[in-house]
């Protein structure tokens, strides 16, 4: 099985806990760029006009990523970090998935978040996945250790 952690990090909490998720998974890293970097006024959720809200609010959204994966066709499993944004995968999530075909490969969503659970991440990020398996995702607090993530990985029994 050969994996690849892929991530969005608006703020490094992300970033942080995708570095561990990959050392714990055996896994290459990947990181989801913006084509334009998202502000502190962008990621401002307390206004219903920031970027962030205005993204969110739009299913449709599709924000810009700078790099593609050039390899994707060699990973097998694609570990997917992400914060929660309004208890759901930001939709840069949903861009990036949807640049690939994900045949016959899994696909599982990992989170940040201080208190916010998944919520309905799976039911957002499945049109995004065609003929991937996609496992239930975690959400994690920024003090999850490596011993944590390897613990997760090992239950998933990816083989």
């Amino acid at each position: 099985m050969k994996a690849l952690v892929a991530y969005f990090s608006a703020t490094g909490n992300t970033k942080a806990l995708a570095e561990k998720m990959a050392e714990a998974a055996g896994a290459d890293l990947f990181e989801i760029v913006p084509e334009i970097p998202y502000t502190a006024a962008d990621l401002d959720w307390q206004d219903s006009q920031s970027r962030s809200s205005l993204e969110m609010e739009n299913k449709a959204s599709r924000p810009g990523i700078r790099d593609k994966a050039g390899n994707m066709d060699e990973y097998d499993v694609i570990f997917v970090g992400f914060p929660i944004w309004w208890y759901t995968a930001p939709r840069i999530i949903n861009t990036f998935l949807e640049q690939y075909d994900l045949t016959g490969r899994t696909v599982i969503p990992f989170a940040t978040s201080g208190s916010s659970g998944m919520g309905s991440t799976n039911a957002y990020l499945a049109p995004s996945c065609k003929g991937a398996r996609l496992l239930a995702g975690r959400r994690f607090s920024g003090r999850a250790t490596k011993q944590d993530l390897k613990r997760w990985v090992a239950s998933l029994n990816l083989g």
